[in-house]
């Protein structure tokens, strides 16, 4: 996944993800496109990419886009609702809201057109995976996951899209329960689970948005 946008080649990944952006909102419906583009110019405007925020008032952010404030609050609640951003602080006493910006699930959303842009980006946006630590676990075959629920099309989709991650990490998952807006997952110990929790959570979370939009709850457990 893309490092932060800062030091050293900080300005090819703020291109590469503005590009992917721009690609995958061009692939879309026209209501796609005008979020896209919003979001693209909120980035331009006003992101600080070095500390991982956007804050701008409803007010401001209506005399970029040229709407009215209504359409404003409407639209950053539906980039809230596709994860795009993420509210770090509500807004509150004529203090603005502050968001983040949700690398992981734009990248995972818009993987699949790539390779439009080209081999290079590619290869920026998904080098090779750091090399696996031991372990004795067997990952999980698509053929030994469960037959019911949403795991089974997201561990197939880790395989595909993070296949070291899923051998030493995702395959010892397993589903404790599942509900319309909620996943609960067993690691395999206290130390999976915290890695899984630390280093690995928004991998995790941006493919099970993927899957399944409605799911907003997601818990790792140990025992």
């Amino acid at each position: 996944m893309m490092k932060k946008a800062v030091g050293r080649g900080a300005a090819a990944r703020k291109y590469d993800l503005l590009s992917v952006l721009g690609s995958y909102a061009l692939s879309q419906d026209k209501y796609i496109q005008k979020q896209a583009l919003r979001l693209i110019c909120l980035i331009t405007a006003r992101y600080n990419w070095q500390n991982d925020e956007l804050s701008m008032g409803q007010a401001e952010i209506s005399k970029l886009w040229s709407v009215d404030v209504r359409t404003v609050k409407r639209e950053m609640a539906a980039l809230r609702q596709r994860r795009w951003l993420i509210e770090k602080r509500p807004a509150a006493r004529g203090r603005v809201a502050l968001y983040g910006l949700n690398v992981a699930q734009i990248l995972e959303d818009t993987r699949e057109g790539w390779a439009k842009i080209g081999p290079d980006l590619v290869e920026r946006l998904a080098p090779s995976e750091p090399a696996a630590p031991e372990t004795n676990v067997v990952p999980l075959r698509a053929a030994d996951l469960p037959s019911n629920g949403i795991w089974p099309d997201v561990a197939r989709r880790l395989q595909s899209h993070h296949p070291t991650f899923w051998g030493a990490w995702f395959a010892q998952l397993t589903v404790v329960s599942e509900t319309r807006e909620s996943l609960v997952l067993r690691a395999g110990s206290e130390f999976q689970a915290s890695y899984i929790e630390t280093h690995l959570r928004s991998t995790l979370e941006a493919v099970i948005r993927n899957v399944a939009p409605e799911i907003t709850r997601v818990q790792i457990v140990a025992h």
